[in-house]
This record gives structure tokens, C-alpha cells and sequence, in this order.
């Protein structure tokens, strides 16, 4: 068992910037790969970005590509997502997760935090 917790959420103007962490506790918490996810209001969930097990590898949606990076310090169990060029439509709750591969569709992950909330004012 994995326990995911997310921090770093906030209110903040549009284009700002913010850097939510996700720390996982739990066996094994740090062989898994890593995903983000993000749900806005009457939406549905929708992948931001995914790193592998040893942080050499990643992958984002088109939406955050070029302005969100995925990063991860195994030897605190934590990943990283720095969020750069904010945008209104970036709000949402952020959710990490963590699975057996990188994957963009939520099925892929066993193990979810229960999110922070990201707001962008115009």
C-alpha cells in the first residue's frame, strides 16, 4: 500500500507560477512511476504529466507541454510538478498518482492522493 499526499496548491494570477509536491509513504513507495491529473469543476479527470521510476523519462499533455516540468527525488519519495505561464483553464484539483508504468489514462495507476486544489485568476 501506497498513501499519496499532495501540497503546494494555492491561488494565483494568470501567469504565475506555482510547484505542487505529491510525497509518498508506504512499502515500496518509491518503484513506481508518477503521474498528475487534474480535474476542473463538472469535467472530467484529465492527465497533465507522468515521469518513470528513475526520473529519467517523461511525458506531458499538449495542454501543460512547454510550460509544466514532472520531476522526482527518490531519496525523499517525492515528485515534483512546477507550473510556469499559469492560465484561467489550469484551475483545477491536482491529483498525483502512482503506478507500474507511465501511462496518461487514470486505469494505469493504483495508488491516488486525494489532490490540492490550483486556482488561476484572470
Amino acid at each position: 500500500q501506497v498513501q499519496l499526499v499532495e501540497s503546494g496548491g494555492g491561488l494565483v494570477q494568470a501567469g504565475g507560477s506555482l510547484r505542487l509536491s505529491c510525497t509518498a509513504s508506504g512499502r515500496f513507495a518509491n518503484i513506481y512511476a508518477m503521474g498528475w491529473f487534474r480535474q476542473a469543476p463538472g469535467k472530467g479527470r484529465e492527465f497533465v504529466a507522468t515521469i518513470n521510476r528513475g526520473g529519467t523519462n517523461t511525458h506531458y499533455s499538449d495542454s501543460v507541454k512547454g510550460r509544466f516540468t514532472i520531476s522526482r527525488d527518490n531519496a525523499t519519495n517525492t515528485v515534483y510538478l512546477q507550473m510556469y505561464s499559469l492560465k484561467p483553464e489550469d484551475t483545477a484539483v491536482y491529483r498525483c498518482a502512482s503506478g507500474g508504468v507511465m501511462a496518461s489514462t487514470p486505469q494505469h495507476y493504483s495508488f491516488w492522493g486525494r489532490g490540492t486544489q490550483v486556482t488561476v485568476s484572470s
